[in-house]
């Protein structure tokens, strides 16, 4: 039996009184994720545990069946293995957004979805104005970037960017984590104390903008009507994580893959043991190639026991709270990514099971992510199917499966027998 798991990030959502009620997976066209649902079996997950930040990291490595209390260390880290980036003892690695503010606003969390191409420059031009023997700017993808620090203390407090479009950002900047402002002893191998180490942040965001506000590529940026990348802000501290690859965790898997255009699912399956596949076109929003990553999943299913598909193109429609546009990501996927891999290999010699879920959900109304437990279905040749029809929230609440938390998804899924 080989194995697929298809998230689509974000793609739960709440009811939309504009939808008569709907949540926009009830109200999506999918006739895929229906037929799945249909023919095989439902549940809820509890994606983020207790006292976790619902972000994408923490759920995707809840779903692949790791104990976050034990192996959480952070955005950063996981950008850190998606670019090579090999940490060090007493190295600390945070996501670093390059952001749109406006005024007192952080008006956006993306730069106006900025290039890749045009980041470059950027975080190129920062490391070398500011970097030094213990800050360096890696570049990463789009608007998502890399910063460690040699010495940093993790116990500080930084808001995701994602999570306050809109809001006043100098009331949001670095801060020493409650208990630990008067800490005069830096943590293990840190060289700096907590207030040192939001101290330099803060420093280093001050002097972002002052140098990114009259670099030419920003002046171009205005000039053609689109956001100006005009700071960094450094989030989700960590070190090194110890995870064991999931060839430990589960036997059934000899060779797995993970595709994505996020660094940090990358990351994750770094750390998991998953070889990187790089899609061509896959570019983490709307207009990514749906075509290409269902190609390369149903590629890597013929040589690999376990493909990890990700899709992020709901969870940043739902950033910008466009029902619309989120309304066709979700029909997207099931259309242009469900459809394809499942008549490809619902004939196959040696069975595939496939489960499609989100990682969270990303609420238009909200913009943000919340913990809420989400949909999931688990499909393969031969299953015995419960009476849920569709594929949304409201009737995965009658699922066989029921409401599984921690690693009961990933075990349940893993353990299912050649049919």
């Amino acid at each position: 039996m080989r194995h697929i798991i298809i998230l689509g990030d974000g793609m739960a959502d709440w009811a939309v009184p504009a939808l008569g009620g709907k949540t926009l997976l009830q109200a999506a066209h999918t006739p895929y994720m229906d037929l799945l649902a249909r023919q095989g079996r439902t549940g809820r997950l509890t994606t983020v545990p207790a006292g976790f930040h619902p972000g994408s990291e923490v759920a995707n490595m809840s779903v692949m069946g790791y104990d976050l209390p034990t192996v959480y260390e952070g955005r950063g880290v996981l950008e850190a293995a998606s670019i090579g980036v090999d940490l060090q003892p007493g190295e600390m690695a945070m996501r670093c957004n390059i952001v749109c503010l406006e005024g007192d606003l952080l008006k956006n969390h993306s730069a106006g979805h900025i290039t890749t191409e045009e980041a470059d420059v950027l975080i190129k031009y920062l490391q070398q104005e500011l970097g030094n023997d213990h800050v360096h700017f890696y570049t990463g993808v789009q608007y998502r970037h890399l910063l460690v620090v040699k010495g940093g203390d993790k116990r500080i407090e930084c808001v995701p960017p994602h999570d306050v479009p809109l809001k006043p950002w100098r009331p949001l900047l670095v801060k020493p984590m409650p208990g630990t402002e008067d800490i005069a002893v830096p943590e293990g191998g840190a060289e700096l104390t907590p207030r040192q180490t939001a101290d330099l942040l803060n420093d280093l965001i001050l002097r972002s903008q002052a140098l990114l506000a009259s670099h030419p590529l920003n002046l171009r940026r205005k000039a053609e009507g689109k956001d100006p990348a005009n700071s960094i802000w450094p989030w989700s501290p960590g070190y090194r994580p110890r995870m064991e690859p999931l060839s430990e965790k589960y036997p059934q898997i000899r060779r797995g893959a993970v595709i994505s255009a996020v660094d940090l699912i990358n990351g994750i399956g770094r750390y998991a043991g998953l070889r990187r596949i790089a899609v061509e076109g896959a570019t983490g929003l709307y207009d990514t190639n749906y075509e290409n990553k269902a190609a390369a999943a149903i590629d890597a299913l013929r040589t690999d026991d376990f493909v990890y598909l990700h899709i992020e193109a709901s969870d940043e429609a739902g950033h910008e709270g466009d029902v619309d546009l989120k309304l066709r990501t979700i029909e997207n996927l099931d259309r242009r990514a469900l459809g394809p891999i499942y008549e490809a290999v619902k004939d196959w010699d040696e069975p595939v099971a496939i489960a499609v879920l989100p990682d969270h959900p990303t609420p238009c109304q909200l913009r943000t992510h919340t913990a809420e437990p989400v949909p999931f279905l688990i499909w393969h040749r031969g299953i015995v199917p419960d009476k849920v029809q569709t594929f949304d929230e409201v009737a995965a609440r009658d699922g066989v499966y029921g409401l599984m938390k921690e690693d009961e998804f990933m075990n349940e899924f893993m353990n299912i027998e050649n049919v």
